[in-house]
């Protein structure tokens, strides 16, 4: 046993001082004599690559890969390699040439990455960014903060490290470190540091500082540079002399921007509009020789936020496409559109003011649609490439219009179609580890009489659930879902509702607080009780013209249903003068806009639609017709109803958690319920209603993958 210990023990030392020398302080490397290695660079306004046989210009081709998946938040990174190497292929399929990673991913993804492309002649590339997290942010003021910057410059050379299959960390609480032992650097081709960058935290940096000496560094120097635009450069200096000295070889690198920080200038009354206060010129940010793949620009741009362009005197249709041109004038390297995209949700958040494209209720088909005329008008603006966002819907994910609806703990665990920034995807999970519950489709074949609640006068209804829909089946004989009228009530909270729909004409024989009216394909639409109306509780100063001190609060039986909307765009409030002055309100009036009545000279406005109305289609995939947006469906005798669980109040049904009382308790808190109530009748006769249980649907969701509609679309134009 002694000479066992004595062999064991100076062997095992002997292994934790190898691996702390390789993957702690990363010593045990030969370095690189002579010129650093590149096969990727930004020469003039384009980009261009060396796959083996010389440099070729490079037309980017990319899909964002995010680290989320149904039951798991991004910081879990539980993508397994057997799913990327999966989805690897299918964005190979769609004609795509780079992925661009945000962050630090788990090690199956380069371990995945490194086994799809060793032996592939046409592999994809990568661009991988560095993060900066929202708490580092939002906790410190200025870029210039050793708080910050250093962080951020160990972030950089830790994604140097991983990329040549040198780096560990430990995760979360586990006991044992994560390898990254996978080398991929043959297949990285640049680097896009930072995020879109908070103009607060931009202009604090800038203005409340002296102004810092211009750098001049072994890689990267700057000209006119502004305090942030150093801090910038200083990044790149800082990656790039790593990479080279480490490793021997350098890669392109970008700075993330946006157009909150867009370098160009508008009319004074327009950035006082928007708020619009920083701006980040990497034309200010110069690369030495020494730095021979040299840098490109990246920008996330989508054609409806910030949607400067719309409001200017003299503007075409196509703003987007105005505005892609004006950024690739601007700039004299070449223009990388690191993020463009629309969701196929239910919800929308903004609208595009010309064509359409808008952040959110868009059926796939519109999806695809929009993601093809985008790509066209990035190319058309003189682009080096465009990369989509994004390849997999994020559950996970929140929206500044519906967060307050939501339990933001939860998120992972359902799908939620009222919130757009879930759909972004070209691969949906779909609830349902095969299919989903039901089809709102003229096809009732999935229905048994176990999904039976009530019948009254010959009308049946059935109902079941999944992670995204409550479903409703009526069925009554001769019933036609085009031309008949029929209602459906429902009853989630015991704190309020009435027996009585006043401007419907319609009595149940329980208080109800929803009413499902079907009226044909153009006058459907879910009404809730006044007094459960969120956007009423929460935002009545900002959605109506009148002083907020003349609002009467409803009573919690009132009879009065009102439509269910969801607010759109953003509150913005300016002087009414100014903006006139400027010729913008003569141009384009403000849809929407209402005065404030305590103050005349000034707008408020935020704008809102009706989310409550429902749409007739085939919501069935696999059907020729498919419209993903299908909330109802009719057939011989019944029609087909789905409704998103957020529409009926509910802030998370893993725990079947709705919305209590919004006058009781100052705003939402949450309510558990093991069951609604719900019946159904053409209104002629009181409705009886029936209950329907609801066991929470729990913390591991099933799924199943399915590409969408606007992934064959994007393909035809790329493959």
């Amino acid at each position: 046993m002694k000479k066992f210990l004595m062999i064991a023990v100076p062997g095992v030392l002997l292994l934790f001082l190898l691996d702390w020398l390789y993957f702690g302080l990363g010593v045990l490397y030969l370095p690189h004599y002579g010129e650093p290695e590149y096969f990727a660079k930004a020469e003039g306004e384009s980009l261009y690559l060396d796959s083996g046989s010389g440099y070729a210009e490079f037309e980017l081709k990319g899909v964002n890969l995010g680290l989320g998946k149904p039951g798991c938040y991004a910081t879990e990174r539980a993508i397994t390699k057997e799913e990327y190497l999966r989805w690897f292929e299918q964005i190979k399929g769609l004609g795509a040439n780079v992925i661009r990673t945000y962050t630090l991913a788990g090690p199956d993804f380069y371990e995945a990455f490194y086994e799809f492309n060793r032996d592939n002649l046409e592999p994809l590339y990568l661009l991988h960014g560095v993060w900066v997290d929202d708490y580092l942010i939002n906790s410190v003021y200025s870029a210039l903060d050793e708080e910050f910057y250093e962080p951020f410059f160990r972030s950089c050379k830790k994604t140097v490290d991983a990329v040549h299959g040198r780096f560990k960390e430990w995760a979360g609480d586990s006991a044992f470190p994560q390898y990254y032992r996978w080398d991929i650097s043959p297949w990285v081709c640049g680097y896009i540091l930072g995020v879109e960058w908070e103009g607060a935290l931009v202009t604090y940096t800038d203005k409340s500082f002296p102004q810092r000496e211009q750098l001049d560094g072994g890689y990267f120097y700057t000209e006119n540079a502004s305090n942030f635009e150093i801090f910038l450069a200083s990044a790149g200096e800082e990656t790039a002399g790593y990479e080279t000295r480490k490793y021997g070889s350098q890669r392109m690198i970008a700075f993330s921007n946006w157009p909150t920080t867009d370098p160009l200038d508008y009319p004074q009354s327009l950035t006082e509009y928007f708020l619009k206060s920083a701006q980040i010129d990497v034309e200010h940010i110069r690369c030495k020789e020494t730095f021979g793949p040299g840098q490109f620009a990246s920008y996330h741009i989508y054609p409806y936020y910030p949607d400067y362009y719309s409001f200017l005197p003299a503007h075409e249709e196509n703003t987007y496409l105005q505005y892609l041109r004006d950024i690739n004038a601007h700039h004299s390297m070449p223009v990388v559109i690191s993020e463009f995209g629309v969701p196929s949700s239910r919800g929308m958040a903004a609208y595009e003011a010309g064509l359409g494209r808008n952040q959110g209720n868009l059926s796939e088909t519109q999806q695809g649609e929009a993601l093809v005329s985008m790509y066209q008008d990035i190319k058309a603006a003189g682009s080096a490439g465009g990369i989509v966002f994004t390849w997999q819907d994020e559950w996970f994910k929140r929206t500044w219009n519906t967060m307050t609806s939501v339990d933001l703990t939860a998120t992972p665990y359902w799908s939620d179609y009222q919130t757009n920034e879930q759909y972004f995807g070209l691969l949906s999970f779909d609830p349902g580890e095969e299919e989903s519950a039901c089809y709102p489709d003229g096809d009732k074949s999935e229905w048994t009489e176990e999904d039976l609640v009530c019948e009254q006068d010959g009308a049946r209804l059935s109902m079941k659930r999944d992670e995204r829909y409550i479903y409703l089946l009526v069925e009554q004989e001769g019933f036609n879902a085009l031309t008949d009228r029929l209602y459906i009530p429902i009853d989630t909270t015991p704190k309020s509702g009435s027996v009585r729909a006043g401007n419907l004409g319609v009595e149940m024989d329980r208080a109800a607080d929803f009413v499902v009216e079907l009226n044909g394909p153009d006058n459907s639409r879910l009404w809730v009780q006044e007094y459960y109306d969120c956007i009423e509780a929460l935002f009545y100063d900002k959605i109506t013209p009148w002083d907020l001190f003349s609002q009467v609060f409803p009573e919690p039986d009132t009879d009065a249903f009102v439509k269910i909307r969801l607010l759109v765009q953003k509150d913005l409030y300016f002087e009414r003068d100014s903006l006139e002055d400027a010729n913008i309100l003569d141009d384009r009036p403000l849809p929407y806009a209402a005065y404030n009545q305590r103050d005349p000279m000034h707008y408020s406005r935020m704008e809102n639609y009706e989310t409550g109305k429902l749409t007739y289609g085939n919501g069935n995939p696999s059907a020729p017709d498919f419209n993903s947006l299908t909330d109802f469906c009719g057939g011989d005798g019944f029609v087909e109803l789905r409704l998103p669980w957020q529409l009926l109040n509910f802030a998370d049904p893993s725990r079947m958690n709705i919305h209590d009382d919004y006058y009781e308790h100052y705003g939402v808190e949450y309510l558990h319920i093991g069951e609604l109530w719900a019946g159904a009748g053409d209104g002629s006769r009181r409705i009886e209603m029936k209950p329907f249980a609801l066991e929470p649907l729990g913390r591991r969701p099933a799924y199943h993958e399915r590409l969408k509609k606007s992934y064959y679309m994007l393909q035809s134009l790329w493959a």
